[in-house]
């Protein structure tokens, strides 16, 4: 019997997050330590405009303060948080200041629907304006799935692949499967992935309407983008974690969503040569939705025999939907940069959606 040696681990180097706990990874940790009680809580500017809802906005973003004030008037805040973020993440790389990667260095993002609030606006404007319609040509970009993508490249100087990736509860997770594959086939060295979401108050009607949100649980706004390397690039730069493998499944109709997440974690160990219980954190992202978190902690459970330590990023922020699983990545990140047990060597990251997309990431902490 041939045995297939896992592939090469790729380095993240670099994490940005914008999120209600604020701008930056150690707020972010902060935050995620704070009792739930004492967690500040940003409510929208126009919060009149909301559903009788917990909304978890993350502040007053000043976007000039971040990339300086050209270009700035006319990106919606969607890309204002991708902006930020993506920022913060090559700044944690060492890559800020790198000009001669960014050719070979690329961008996924996951995001479901783009900006609704700006498709709101474009299309408000079109149907109750007179003739001749005066809408401003300028925001129109603004309204692209791939904007917030495409805004990160240029304001970054990337040149490499670039890509949005739309799938609900599992975006995130999705667009760092692709930065993945982009890296190990060559196509790039270095990519910037993860997800996107902002509170408006179309989205946070249409939550409220579809009463799929646990009680008790808010919806959050927050940007996770994480700089994923291949290890020859590197250097001597300081790595956050490894990211050892990236599973996408989708069990739809009769078959079980808790027996389809567990088949996708363990393919997803084996694959990488990780015994279950090696696992010692995993960070959970289902908990916000109705009758998900028992089917994920299940899920869990079957895979490894056992529910490791859990990080619950949904029931502490909110839940932030297609820019969940680059949160939740980020808070093993968080944690690892803290005091947690050192034996703790190998994390993971579950997403489930209630349509049957499933995603797990699999993290090994640097030695």
């Amino acid at each position: 019997m041939t045995t297939v040696a896992p592939p090469e681990p790729l380095a993240i180097t670099g994490c940005g997050v914008v999120s209600p706990a604020g701008v930056g990874l150690d707020r972010f940790k902060e935050y995620l330590d704070l009792p739930r009680v004492a967690r500040p809580v940003h409510a929208p500017e126009d919060a009149d405009s909301y559903p009788p809802l917990a909304v978890h906005s993350a502040g007053d973003i000043k976007l000039a303060e971040h990339v300086g004030r050209k270009g700035t008037r006319r990106l919606d805040r969607m890309v204002g948080l991708a902006l930020v973020a993506s920022k913060l993440a090559l700044e944690s790389a060492g890559r800020a200041d790198e000009r001669s990667m960014r050719a070979q260095t690329g961008v996924a993002i996951g995001t479901s629907t783009g900006s609704i609030a700006s498709l709101f606006e474009i299309a408000t404007n079109t149907l109750t304006q007179s003739e001749p319609y005066m809408i401003e040509p300028s925001r129109f970009p603004n309204t692209v799935l791939n904007s917030c993508a495409g805004q990160v490249a240029i304001w970054n100087s990337l040149k490499g692949v670039n890509a949005t990736v739309a799938g609900g509860h599992v975006s995130s997770t999705a667009a760092l499967r692709y930065a993945q594959n982009a890296i190990r086939r060559g196509h790039v060295t270095s990519m910037l992935a993860g997800g996107i979401e902002e509170t408006c108050p179309q989205l946070a009607w249409a939550w409220h309407r579809a009463a799929l949100l646990r009680p008790g649980t808010a919806l959050a706004e927050g940007a996770g983008i994480l700089v994923v390397e291949d290890r020859s690039v590197v250097g001597d730069r300081p790595v956050l974690a490894e990211l050892l493998g990236t599973r996408t499944a989708y069990r739809g109709g009769r078959t079980s969503l808790t027996q389809g997440l567990a088949d996708c974690i363990t393919k997803l160990l084996s694959d990488n040569g990780v015994r279950p219980e090696d696992v010692g954190v995993v960070a959970l992202g289902a908990g916000g939705q109705v009758g998900a978190r028992r089917i994920e902690e299940q899920g869990v459970r079957l895979a490894l025999g056992f529910l490791p330590d859990a990080l619950r990023v949904p029931e502490a922020l909110g839940e932030s939907y297609s820019a969940g699983g680059a949160l939740q990545t980020a808070a093993v990140l968080a944690r690892w940069s803290g005091d947690s047990p050192a034996s703790e060597r190998f994390g993971l990251v579950t997403s489930l959606g209630r349509d049957g997309a499933i995603g797990c990431v699999l993290l090994r902490r640097p030695s």
